[in-house]
Formats: structure tokens, sequence, C-alpha cells
């Protein structure tokens, strides 16, 4: 074995890969990620992050990138016998709003996504090693190390693995996890990048045509002038069996359905064959292993979630490695990955069958299209965690997603209209977010500066976050600051706009002016006398704890499980 030792290697650098590696290189990680394409990959994938995956581009600093490099959603152009019948805007109900600034996700080709990953990656000294191949993988008797073996012959060691290295995964197949399901021989659909000569189309619009006999589907590229991504069901050979795609295979689809010359076809590039796949792990880890993305499980293109999915996969597991590998948590934290991540998974893996069938039974008719496979779900923002073993107080441990009764919640907190992404209904009370939940953005200032800021910005960065609202909740934030300073925890007070003495506190301090927090939370008015509320914000941004600013206790035991114990004791003169 070589000498070089990492603290967490990654094989495979695609979004999910490049994204868990961005959020541990942050930490101070000694992270490597290694890939076995002798050049950054260009491919005609995923159409760019939905609008959970967006906060979590926030956070890692490179949601303004993408959202200048990108496009909003386009409105729907559906064509039946070569002629437009109907158009449609799934988001045109849908508007940011105070707890959910991202309603809506972003186009944007995943080679640029990734292009954008690589080089916040390399602003912490990390890059991307190209050519390698993982071949070999062995775990130390002692457990404490992972022997990697590569295709040039090379060996090294890293604390931990994780493949991220896509439905063929080398790093699956070395551990010899199952991966279990089904591939629909008889749906399929051929892909690729193409360019249109200008004025074509119109590229404000996703062109869909569907006939009885076939499909095209042609959706501008962001950041191209004539670049779209061009979809269709395959040409066949005369027993009915799918043609492998061709230029001139586009160009004979692009003539047949669209009415569309095929000579306004000019190039065709990263041309390939899709079948729908529906299988997952039987496993996300083994030891010192981890499975993420679609390394770990993939499904149905409807919705737009492969790439989501994994790119949440690996905001749950960064910071869970990084605290283990600080020495602040035990081991025992990264159970949790594979307890949260794998019912989220099969979920998804119906979720996507199901809108697959809406889809399906959609075109049938003419005016349908793939706005059926758009629902609230498809957005990210309702995932959560409530039967967690890190979600203290919870009462529906039964109710995994994969058990058929999915725990998603609605991100706007009203009763939704769930006909709409984003929509929804007038009035219903705002119930407060439950452990497990994710935990809700709301605009307010900062209480030094008066510079307008959000919590999610507060929340940003590889920390753990303790919010206080109420003057009750001031002396648990001091108790929290002098035991966890400098362990990756932070305080904020949140202060309504009445309250007095906003900037004196310890730590961080916003104002909710405008009540939006105080709401998002369930909490009341901000300034209420009384015993106030001290919430615990995860680093993925997900509610771990919510207690009574009287009920310390609590606190410090859910603390102690993340950061371990405190500095000093800060309670009756020992350690609660």
């Amino acid at each position: 074995m070589g000498e070089e030792l990492a603290d967490v290697l990654i094989v495979g650098a695609g979004p999910t890969g490049l994204v868990l590696a961005c959020d541990l290189a942050r930490r101070g990680t000694a992270v490597r990620i290694v890939d076995r394409s002798p050049a950054p990959p260009r491919t005609s994938r995923a159409k760019g992050p939905n609008g959970r995956s967006l906060e979590i581009l926030d956070d890692l600093g490179v949601a303004g990138e993408v959202l200048a490099a990108g496009s909003a959603p386009l409105p729907m152009l559906k064509y039946r016998g070569r002629l437009p019948v109907e158009e449609t805007d799934p988001w045109a109900d849908s508007a940011p709003s105070p707890d959910v600034p991202y309603d809506r996700g972003r186009l944007i080709a995943q080679w640029r996504l990734e292009e954008i990953l690589r080089d916040r990656l390399a602003g912490y000294g990390v890059r991307v090693e190209l050519g390698r191949e993982v071949v070999g993988l062995a775990q130390a008797a002692d457990g404490g190390l992972v022997d990697v073996t590569f295709a040039e012959g090379r060996g090294e060691r890293s604390r931990y693995v994780v493949g991220c290295d896509g439905a063929h995964s080398s790093v699956r197949k070395l551990l010899g996890i199952g991966f279990a399901g089904a591939t629909a021989e008889d749906q399929v659909m051929v892909c690729g990048d193409v360019d249109l000569a200008e004025d074509t189309l119109d590229r404000t619009r996703w062109h869909q045509w569907f006939d009885e006999d076939g499909a095209v589907m042609l959706c501008p590229i962001p950041g191209t002038r004539t670049g779209w991504w061009f979809q269709a069901g395959p040409e066949r050979d005369g027993r009915g069996r799918p043609l492998a795609p061709t230029a001139d295979g586009f160009r004979r689809l692009l003539a047949r359905h669209t009415a569309l010359p095929g000579r306004a076809l000019t190039r065709a590039e990263l041309l390939s064959t899709y079948r729908v796949n529906v299988r997952m792990a039987d496993r996300f880890r083994a030891g010192r292993v981890f499975l993420a993305g679609d390394a770990a499980h993939v499904h149905a293109v409807a919705g737009g979630l492969g790439m989501n999915t994994g790119i949440q996969d690996a905001f749950n597991l960064g910071w869970k490695l990084g605290l283990v590998l600080a020495g602040h948590a035990g081991a025992e934290l990264l159970d949790t990955y594979e307890e949260e991540r794998l019912p989220v998974a099969a979920r998804t893996l119906d979720l996507t069958s199901e809108r697959l069938r809406a889809t399906l039974e959609a075109i049938r008719r003419p005016g349908g299209g793939l706005d059926a496979a758009i629902t609230p779900d498809t957005t990210g923002l309702g995932v959560g965690y409530r039967w967690s073993s890190l979600s203290p107080g919870r009462t529906d441990t039964s109710q995994r997603p994969g058990d058929g009764s999915a725990n998603v919640r609605q991100p706007t907190h009203d009763s939704a209209d769930t006909s709409r992404p984003g929509g929804r209904a007038q009035g219903g009370a705002r119930p407060a977010p439950q452990p497990g939940d994710r935990a809700p953005d709301a605009p307010c200032l900062d209480a030094a500066t008066g510079a307008r800021t959000r919590l999610h910005r507060v929340f940003a960065g590889p920390r753990t976050t303790v919010l206080g609202f109420g003057p009750g909740s001031t002396a648990v934030l001091r108790e929290v600051a002098a035991a966890y300073g400098g362990t990756g925890v932070r305080t904020c007070r949140v202060y309504a706009s009445h309250e007095s003495g906003a900037a004196s506190g310890p730590g961080a301090a916003v104002v909710d002016d405008g009540g939006h927090a105080a709401a998002a939370y369930g909490t009341g008015p901000s300034g209420d006398t009384g015993t106030g509320t001290v919430l615990v914000v995860r680093p993925d941004h997900h509610l771990g704890l919510s207690a009574p600013a009287d009920d310390a206790r609590s606190v410090h035991a859910y603390l102690r499980r993340l950061h371990g114990p405190e500095r000093f004791s800060v309670i009756g003169g020992r350690r609660p």
C-alpha cells in the first residue's frame, strides 16, 4: 500500500460526489475524489437542481453561479399531429414565499453544474483525480482503514470511502451489495444534445410532440445559442427492437413528428439510450464504505429526482462524516445515514414510478405532457426524517416513506393545493415543524448591522445552529456558547421587532421584523414573555430538537450526541 492516507476517498465525480467533496473540504477534512473518466464528462443527463437542491447549493456558496448559468423552468408547448394543441406552465401558480425562497428548480446542463462545483472544490485546494479506476476494496481487520486498489496497480488507504460512481457502481459490486429491482426493456428513450439552426424553434418553450406512434421532446439548453436537449421514442427495426441512436436517426425522428426538416438538426452528440431502471441497494453502508446517489438507487426519470436525490444523500452524509472525523461524535452517528436516506430512496422509487405512470397516461390524450410528472413532492422541499433516531420525541416512527405513508410535509405550512408545485390554499393554520422536518427559511435583519439576511444564511456553513425565541431562551444560548464554542455550534437569538437589546446577547442575533420566523417555527411572537423556545438545527438544515427554553438538559443532551461532551460544566456545577 502507498503512504497516502485520506480521511474520505470519494469515488465518482458527478454532482453527488462533488457536493460531498465540497461539504467535507470546507470542514478541513482530508478529502480526495477520483473518477475513472480520463477527462471531465460532458454528459446529457439531468436538467438541473430542484428547490431543495438549490438550498443545498446556496449553503455551499454556489447558488448564485447556478442561477446565473441556468434558466427558470419553461412553459411546455404540447403538439399533436405536428400542430400545437396546448401550452402549460406547471409553475404558473407558484411563487417564492418567506419560508421557501426557491419555489422551483433551475434548468442547467449537468456538465455546467459540475464545472461550477469543481471550481468551488478547487478553491479548497482539492481537485478531481481523473483516470483513476477503483478495482479493489479491503477493510482492515481492526475496522480502522480501507485499503483501496486502483487499476494502475497502486494501493492507497482511507479512513472512509464513499461510492458515488453511478448505477454501474464498482464500489457497490466490490462490496457485494445487492441491487434489487427491474429494468423495463419496453420503456426506452433515446437522448442527446443537439444543435438546431437558429430561429428553428422558440427557445422560451419546452416543445413536446406526442403521437400514437412516438414522441420527440426538445428543451433549450441554457447558456447556449442553438443547443437543445433531445429526447424521443427510438426508431425500431422490422422486429420492433429499438435502434441505437444516431444523428441521422434523430433527423428522421424530427421530420416524422415535428414537421421540421431533418436538416434543421445540425449536430448531435452525447447520444445514449435510456431504459426505465428501478433498483435500490440492499444497504447503503458496509463498515467504513458508503453508497450515495445512483450507486445506491436508480429510478424513472419522471419528476427529475435522480441527481437531486443524490445531492441530498451527499448533504446528509457529509456533516455526519465531518463530526465523526473531528472526534466530536461517535461512529454510531454514521448509522443514521442509512436510517434516514434509505427510506427516502424507497419512497422516491415509488414516487417516480407513479409519476411515470401518470405521464404515460396523460400523453395518450392531446395536450398531455411532461407536466404530469411534476407535483409538490418533486421539489424535495417536503422531505423529512421524523422517524429518525436523531428526531427526539418522534411519534410517527412507523410512517417511513418506504412503508407507504410518506413523511412529506408541505414546505409552505399552509393547507396546500397539491395540484400545483408550490401551490397553496387560502387560510389554514401553520403547524410548527417537527424534529426531522426541513428547517424553514425566513427573511430578517442582522441585529448588529441592520442588513437584510435570512435564517438559511445564518444556518449556512458546516455548523449546528441553536436558535432561541423569546427572552427566556437567552440563558440557554449563553450556556451553549460557553460549552460548545469552537466545536462547530453557533447560537442565534431571534428577536421580535419590539424587543430591546437585540445586539447584546451571545452569538449571532437577528430581528424578526416581519414576524416570518416566529410564524414559520410556530413559536408565537418572538418577543412574547414566558419560557421561550430553543431549536437545534442540524447542519443539513433539518430540525433536530424543539424544546422549551427551561429544558436546558434536553438541549445539552442533543448537542452531546452530535458534538461530544461540553468543554466544561454548565448546569448545576456538573455535567448535565
